[in-house]
């Protein structure tokens, strides 16, 4: 089977694409013939060997994935044919392995690309808002990175959940975007001043940030939030790990966390599954589908990793394998 091989740690550049192997389940799991694969800033980290758990070479990367089942291994509760999405590890392939208990069956009304995109950036945004802020109907949600993977699945969820959404982004096009998907109000975070706006976008009433960018924006956009607030922080895309200033903690009373998905459900296991089976009814029932902004062949995978470590993304990016 064809499949993108990360040989050494480097760029999205120094990928290729390879014959190897077909994978074959062990019990427990399936093996998926993968129709669509989404790609997420952690995987420009992964093959730069610079996520904070490594993988050694060779690899391949990607971990969302939606296809058909080619085989189930014992005790696997699937039948060949049913679609299936999950996340796993070495998604940028044709065929990948995937733990049944990571699989969820794609409903007859959703295509394979919203499946795999669905899960890790979706899981992320409403695990941050449901069980981290625990966000209620008609708080002020500030979420930067707005348009980017994470970020537009907050905006998606925060929206479904009748929050009130100030997207923060770097461009016109992106803030249009956030507007379409349901953002009250909106920043261009490199022409205003973060801080200044959303203290008078919310009426100073911003009750909490979530921030998978880092960088410069962490801190005007702690500075902005009203006293009592919650700051989650959820990635560096900006490339840049802030400092934060103690005293601003101190003085409005503000609580900052941080929330990963890969130790989340073995930190907060009734929270995760209680979250995980209500995003689940979401995507089952359509309040909520990914935005895909760019989809690439399996041959152009290293130009979709390259697009999202550039931050040009709208929403997802999607690896199309017919």
């Amino acid at each position: 089977m064809r499949a993108v091989v990360c040989r050494a740690y480097g760029t999205p550049e120094d990928l290729v694409i390879d014959d190897v192997p077909e994978p074959v389940p062990s019990p427990g799991q399936l093996l998926v013939r993968v129709r669509a694969a989404a790609v997420n800033f952690p995987d420009v980290l992964f093959i730069a060997g610079k996520y904070q758990v490594k993988i050694p070479p060779p690899f391949i990367p990607g971990n969302e994935i939606a296809g058909e089942v080619i085989a189930a291994g014992e005790g696997a509760p699937f039948s060949p044919g049913q679609r299936v999405a999950g996340t796993t590890f070495g998604a940028f392939a044709e065929q990948a392995l995937l733990d049944a208990g990571q699989a969820t069956l794609v409903p007859d009304d959703a295509d394979f690309a919203s499946a795999a995109a669905f899960g890790v950036t979706y899981r992320t945004a409403y695990h941050a808002l449901r069980s981290v802020a625990q966000v209620a109907e008609g708080d002020w949600a500030v979420v930067l990175g707005a348009a980017g993977g994470v970020g537009l699945a907050a905006v998606d969820l925060a929206v479904a959940m009748k929050a009130r959404v100030l997207a923060a982004a770097s461009s016109p096009e992106k803030l249009e975007i956030c507007r379409q998907r349901g953002a009250e109000a909106v920043v261009d975070y490199d022409r205003e001043d973060l801080k200044a706006r959303i203290r008078e976008l919310t009426g100073d009433a911003a009750r909490v940030v979530l921030d998978p960018v880092g960088g410069k924006y962490s801190e005007p956009a702690l500075r902005g939030l009203a006293r009592g607030g919650t700051f989650i922080t959820l990635g560096y895309a900006a490339g840049a790990i802030p400092a934060i200033p103690l005293n601003l903690v101190l003085l409005k009373d503000i609580c900052v966390r941080g929330m990963e998905i890969r130790t989340f459900l073995g930190d907060h296991p009734d929270e995760a599954v209680r979250d995980m089976a209500e995003l689940a009814q979401m995507f089952a029932v359509g309040t909520v589908r990914p935005y895909i902004g760019a989809r690439f062949p399996l041959d152009e995978t290293p130009a979709a990793l390259r697009y999202v470590a550039d931050r040009k993304v709208l929403g997802k990016v999607v690896i199309d394998i017919p």
